[in-house]
């Protein structure tokens, strides 16, 4: 969540609660589960480690809010993050939050993140299937080898799909 809210902020500063709008939206159903006080908890730890700064704005009409904007060393991490190619093996909630905040803020070609993303999971593929040709069939070893490839395949497939959005989406 930090360097998905650090992306968010290229593209302009935001309050707390705008923030956590467009990762609601950014998430769709998925954003139910995301407490309000995260926001606000990574938003204040990114400040104090120098990736944000704050600054109290006025109001007339309401209470004062604290706007937040990223620093140098915060838009160093942002350029860090697209080019990392780690791939979570949990979900690729975060993968997909990459995307979103790289359009949002025109800091890189959602499509060739995508691109980026599936070569190294191809390697990653590769590397498995070498590895499943010196197991001998059935081995325990063997079925282990099977279900990373066959995850590996899954997400492979499901960033297809994410070009294809990407695609359509720039098209329109």
């Amino acid at each position: 969540m930090r360097d998905t809210i650090l992306g968010l902020l290229a593209k302009e500063p935001v309050h707390g609660y705008e923030m956590r709008t467009r990762l609601m939206r950014a998430l769709g159903p998925a954003g139910g589960a995301l407490n309000p006080g995260q926001v606000y908890v990574t938003l204040s730890r990114l400040e104090h480690a120098g990736l944000v700064r704050g600054a109290e704005i006025e109001q007339t009409a309401h209470p004062d809010k604290k706007v937040y904007e990223l620093t140098a060393p915060g838009r160093e991490r942002v350029e860090e993050w697209l080019a990392d190619v780690t791939w979570s093996r949990v979900a690729p909630v975060e993968f997909h939050l990459k995307l979103v905040a790289a359009a949002a803020a025109h800091l890189a070609d959602p499509v060739a993140l995508v691109d980026s993303q599936r070569l190294e999971l191809l390697r990653e593929l590769r590397e498995l299937q070498d590895l499943a040709l010196g197991e001998p069939g059935g081995s325990d070893a063997a079925l282990l080898v099977e279900g990373a490839a066959l995850r590996l395949q899954a997400d492979i497939r499901w960033l297809e799909l994410c070009e294809r959005h990407w695609i359509e989406r720039q098209s329109r």
